[in-house]
C-alpha cells in the first residue's frame, strides 16, 4: 500500500498555486484525519478505498474545482462551515464586513438582516459574536436558504433565522438596525469569470449587470424603508467600486459615508448611516 508521504509527493496540481496544501486537505479529508497527522505520521500506509477517494478528489482539483467544493466545507471567521456549488465559497476578504458591523452598534438586543445570505456565513459570524442580537439571513434561492439553516443548526445558533427572500421581496414591514449583504457585483464582460475558482461557482452570486453595479443599486435604494431611524447599510463591492457606491448612498440621502479597506488593501467595503 502506498504511505502518506508517497501519495503526496506524487500529487500533481501543476495549476494550483498551493499544490501541497491541496493535496493534504484532500488526503487527510479521505483518511478522515487532521493535515497535523499527515505530517506527524507520514510513513503511514493508507487503505486503498481512501487512496481511490483522493486519486477521485485530485482529479477533481486538477480539473480547476474548488478546494471548499471537493471537501463541502470552508472556514469563515470562527466558524466551519458546509458549502455546496449553489453558494458562494465564503472568502477571508468578506470578515471585513462582520468586524465593521461589530464596531457600528452595540452587543445589545438589535435586529439584524443579511441579503444574499448564501452558505449563512456573515449572518451567523454575527450571531455567534452577538448572542443579544437577533439575525435574519435571507436569499432568493431555496436551497441557499436551506444550507444556510444546516448550518445554522450544527452550530447552535438560536439567535439566526433564514427564510426565502429575493432582496426585501419578502420582508414587507419588516426594519432593522442594520442590513449587511455581500451581493453580486461583478460585471458581465469581466474575463476573470472564466478564471480560475470563479467559473466553478454560480453566476447569480457573482454578475450583477453591465458595470456590477445593477444589485447595489437595487439594495441601495429599496433599503431606506427597512432601516430603523440611525441604521446601518454595510455593502462588499469590487476593489474599484468604492467610489461609484459612495455616491450611490450619498445620492440616496445616508449619511457617514465611507468605505473600509480589506486586506489587500483595497476599498472593499462601504457603508452609510439612514437617518
Amino acid at each position: 500500500m502506498p504511505t502518506i508521504e508517497s501519495l503526496l509527493h506524487s500529487a500533481d496540481l501543476p495549476d494550483s498555486p498551493s499544490a501541497r496544501l491541496d493535496a493534504e486537505w484532500l488526503l487527510a479529508a479521505a483518511l478522515g484525519k487532521t493535515a497535523s497527522y499527515l505530517r506527524t505520521w507520514p510513513e503511514r500506509e493508507v487503505p486503498p478505498a481512501c487512496a481511490e477517494r483522493f486519486a477521485t478528489d485530485l482529479a477533481r482539483r486538477r480539473q480547476g474545482e474548488p478546494i471548499a467544493y471537493i471537501l463541502g466545507r470552508q472556514g469563515f471567521w470562527s466558524l466551519e462551515l458546509e458549502v455546496a456549488a449553489d453558494t458562494l465559497i465564503p472568502r477571508p476578504d468578506t470578515e471585513l464586513l462582520v468586524e465593521t458591523a461589530l464596531q457600528l452598534i452595540p452587543a445589545t438586543s438589535a435586529r439584524v438582516l443579511d441579503l444574499g445570505t448564501g452558505t449563512g456565513a456573515i449572518a451567523l459570524a454575527l450571531a455567534a459574536e452577538c448572542s443579544a442580537w437577533q439575525v435574519c439571513g435571507v436569499d432568493r434561492i431555496e436551497s441557499a436558504v436551506a444550507l444556510a439553516e444546516r448550518n445554522r443548526v450544527r452550530l447552535g445558533l438560536e439567535n439566526a433565522a433564514f427564510t426565502v427572500s429575493n432582496w426585501f421581496a419578502g420582508l414587507q414591514g419588516e426594519r432593522f438596525q442594520m442590513i449587511v449583504s455581500n451581493p453580486p457585483y461583478i460585471p458581465a464582460s469581466d474575463p476573470h469569470l472564466q478564471k480560475g475558482d470563479v467559473r466553478f461557482e454560480p453566476q447569480s452570486a457573482l454578475v450583477a449587470g453591465v458595470d456590477g453595479l445593477d444589485d447595489i443599486r437595487s439594495i441601495i435604494s429599496q433599503a431606506p424603508a427597512h432601516l430603523q431611524a440611525g441604521g446601518w447599510l454595510l455593502l462588499e463591492h469590487g476593489y474599484d467600486q468604492a467610489e461609484a457606491v459612495r455616491a450611490l448612498l450619498v445620492c440616496q440621502g445616508f449619511e457617514d459615508v465611507q468605505s473600509r479597506l480589506d486586506l489587500g488593501g483595497h476599498e472593499r467595503i462601504s457603508l452609510g448611516r439612514f437617518s
